[in-house]
């Protein structure tokens, strides 16, 4: 426990990165691992990661991106984009697909399936999407833990526009908005006016509330 909570207190949203520096394949499929196996509503996994190694695509990000240089500078940029809506076929598919792997079917599982299939589907898109872009959060939490155990850093992005994002990546084709953005990489030996910085966190007392 105190070796999770060590690389927790190393971590810290990168502002500088080495270019030189790329991140191994293998920490790289480590992270995605973590973020494929993360939790879900439903298990229904409505979102997708998209990593861009591509400089030049990851060049035309970042004005979109206010300029911010670990785009280009870590050696891989992963792309969190929701589904833009919640269809019959999407739920049908994660449905069958846990049917397929478990090689049974439960009837109290195809009871939530159709308890799903006659309430997702018959929302309006963008309840879906923004149903859908809270689950991608949950696997950022799982991508920023795997990565600080595998002592690779990393910046969580909001700040960046969805829709030149979407156009650049062809992402509207495949019915996926961007959500976030999580450039990899390993922390510049200088310029990084964060690095030396104590983390500061509010008190235990102040956040957590125990209620017996």
């Amino acid at each position: 426990m105190s070796e999770l909570l060590e690389n927790l207190q190393w971590r810290y949203a990168t502002k500088k990165m080495d270019p030189t520096k790329p991140v191994s394949q293998e920490k790289v499929d480590y992270i995605l691992e973590a973020i494929r196996l993360s939790a879900s509503s439903s298990g229904l996994q409505p979102y997708e990661v998209i990593v861009v190694t591509n400089p030049d695509i990851r060049k035309q990000i970042v004005p979109h991106a206010w300029n911010q240089a670990q785009i280009t500078d870590g050696s891989h940029l992963l792309v969190f984009a929701a589904w833009d809506d919640y269809t019959a076929e999407r739920i049908n598919y994660m449905f069958d697909l846990v049917n397929e792997k478990r090689g049974f079917k439960n009837e109290g599982w195809e009871n939530y399936r159709q308890m799903l299939l006659s309430t997702y589907p018959e929302r309006d898109a963008d309840t879906n999407f923004e149903h859908a872009a809270r689950q991608a959060y949950i696997g950022l939490g799982s991508a920023l833990i795997a990565a600080a155990e595998m002592k690779v850093d990393s910046t969580p992005m909001e700040g960046f526009v969805p829709e030149e994002v979407d156009k650049i990546l062809n992402l509207k084709e495949r019915g996926l908005k961007s959500v976030l953005l999580l450039p990899l990489g390993y922390r510049a030996d200088s310029g990084d006016w964060l690095v030396d910085l104590q983390k500061v966190r509010r008190e235990t007392d102040e956040f957590i509330t125990v209620i017996d």
